[in-house]
């Protein structure tokens, strides 16, 4: 196979992995789109669906599913309200994270029961005593107070046989909510008891508009991160996994919710639809040890909630202190995790110190050029090579073009004349690729890039580069459609491209070059709607390229 097929054959092959990889290679997930609802949701799903040893009977309170009664609550960097009819947890708004760059709605996390989109998690207790009466979700909990600002909430419950609850609920300096339950027992006999937590979000889908991140269900259970997909959820009805020291939650591109108990305890965790829902999902675990508390003895245990911003290093500090594990996967590093994290850290290093994420990328997009200049000038200078000796391959080709096989022979006789090699030019290329799409994921995954401004008319890295070609840039006063937004940086991107087409040695088949001739143009439209963050990475990248081509080519004309 000649050089132009190498060629050819390795370019398909980067565009797959780069654009594709985990569409391919990675755990299937799926495409979706988000449910409307245009109805309050007033649906209350039943007790049978909190997990349980088996079911406890409880005494039902006459509560109206419409009715509230709330703490509030403002911790350093989340805030909300706490609904003490169950003590249910639906209601977190992150203090230093907003909805749009104009910074008028911040962030929230869990949504009111009471919403279409509810998204709430409650903790409580399960007995194999059928006539125990435990908390459920109508129980209507007391505080001492109700307004806590920076300081720890106490609720209580009590059942009219002596058993009482004491929960204390704390929050750390950023995004980790502590749950310490003591249990009184004040009956006259011995209780078996052990505790649950769950997780529920109805009436919505993430809007997964690209194969490369994960957006839902997932957990780390036996030292292995499973992340699940609403098809396999709605297949499957339910999913459960036994572990010990592991977590089970939620993510969604730059939020989560995670759930676990004290990290030394074993537990059973379970993923399933509620009521055969697709848009509606249950996320909870159950402690594996019953524990018996003796009368006028008390049980104290911890739960643990982390519902804030995915940020790397915050998370990677809760696993040295919490010592749970291998929580640093719910923010989607991908396959080539081993390349993308260290990725990360350099990166968040350089945009630290320079003040801005964009220049972060392009300072560490040299770097890693300097880097692989050994291995890219190999490729070039093969590919060089083969565009020095294009003349004389097309004599050959003319020459004997009814006869492939002294063709072959002829031009395999030229290769080894001239000392060139075919094939020498994919192999460094396709070493380089992990790489460059580790530096692509992380661009991708990073919340870093969220809102970080770069220069000019670029407000937000994170976004699609909000000029258009078909606007005059601004000029004329009319926004095109969302296919027709094609920016300033999109344009930069597909104009490098494509000058690094022509230093390149042309293709022969003609097929081949008309492909070649619409990559630049197809890549323009696609990078349009990607993060600019990824537009300017993608374009230095390019630059860098082609700037190294020229150099090296100058070089072998001369030799």
């Amino acid at each position: 196979m000649d050089n132009q097929k190498n060629l050819l054959l390795a370019v398909v092959f980067s565009l797959i992995i780069l654009i594709g990889y985990d569409f391919f290679f990675a755990p299937k997930k799926n495409e979706l789109n988000q449910t409307q609802f245009n109805e309050t949701i007033s649906e209350e799903i039943s007790d049978k669906d909190t997990p349980s040893i088996d079911t406890s009977l409880v005494k039902k309170s006459n509560k109206n599913k419409s009715s509230e009664k709330r703490v509030q609550f403002k911790a350093n960097r989340i805030e909300g309200s706490i609904n003490l009819f169950g003590a249910t947890i639906d209601d977190i708004i992150l203090s230093d994270y907003f909805r749009t760059i104009e910074k008028k709605e911040k962030v929230r996390v869990l949504n009111k029961e009471s919403s279409n989109s509810p998204y709430f998690l409650r903790m409580g207790w399960a007995s194999t005593d059928k006539s125990l009466e435990l908390p459920n979700k109508d129980s209507l909990w007391t505080a001492s107070k109700e307004n806590f600002k920076n300081e720890k909430i106490k609720l209580e419950w009590s059942n009219t046989k002596g058993l009482k609850i004491i929960r204390e609920i704390s929050f750390d300096q950023n995004f980790m909510i502590t749950i310490t339950d003591e249990v009184i027992n004040g009956t006259s006999g011995t209780i078996d008891l052990t505790n649950f937590s769950y997780l529920r979000r109805k009436n919505y889908e993430p809007e997964n508009k690209f194969f490369i991140l994960h957006e839902g269900p997932l957990g780390v259970f036996n030292d292995t991160l499973k992340e699940v997909s609403y098809d396999e959820l709605q297949e499957n009805k339910e999913i459960v996994e036994s572990t010990k020291n592991g977590w089970i939650g939620y993510t969604d591109h730059y939020w989560q919710v995670a759930i676990f108990p004290d990290t030394n305890e074993s537990f059973k965790a379970r993923f399933k639809t509620l009521n055969n829902r697709r848009n509606s999902i249950q996320i909870d675990f159950i402690n594996d040890n019953v524990k018996s508390v003796e009368p006028n003895q008390n049980l104290i245990t911890k739960s643990y909630i982390f519902a804030g911003a995915k940020e790397v290093p915050l998370i990677d500090n809760y696993i040295e202190e919490l010592n749970v594990n291998k929580l640093d996967l719910s923010v989607d590093f991908g396959w080539f995790y081993f390349l993308t994290k260290p990725l990360f850290y350099a990166l968040n290093f350089l945009s630290t110190k320079f003040q801005n994420f964009g220049i972060g990328i392009i300072i560490l997009t040299i770097f890693i050029r300097i880097i692989l200049f050994p291995l890219a000038n190999k490729s070039f200078k093969s590919m060089n090579s083969m565009r020095i000796l294009t003349p004389e391959i097309q004599r050959v080709r003319e020459r004997y073009k009814d006869d492939k096989q002294k063709m072959n022979q002829e031009m395999f006789a030229l290769y080894r004349e001239k000392k060139i090699n075919p094939a020498a030019g994919c192999l460094p290329i396709l070493i380089q690729i992990p790489i460059f799409f580790a530096l692509y994921k992380v661009l991708f995954v990073s919340i870093e890039m969220r809102h970080a401004p770069f220069f000019g008319w670029i407000k937000d890295l994170s976004a699609p580069d909000p000029t258009s070609l078909f606007n005059l840039f601004g000029l004329i006063p009319w926004d095109p459609p969302l296919f027709l937004t094609i920016g300033i940086w999109p344009l930069l991107m597909g104009l490098t491209m494509f000058l690094q087409q022509k230093i390149n040695p042309p293709p022969p088949d003609p097929i081949q070059a008309k492909i070649f001739m619409m990559l630049p143009f197809i890549f323009t439209f696609l990078l349009a709607t990607f993060p600019s963050g990824m537009v300017v990475y993608w374009t230095v990248n390019n630059v860098l390229s082609i700037g190294q081509q020229y150099i090296l080519l100058k070089k072998q004309k001369k030799e």
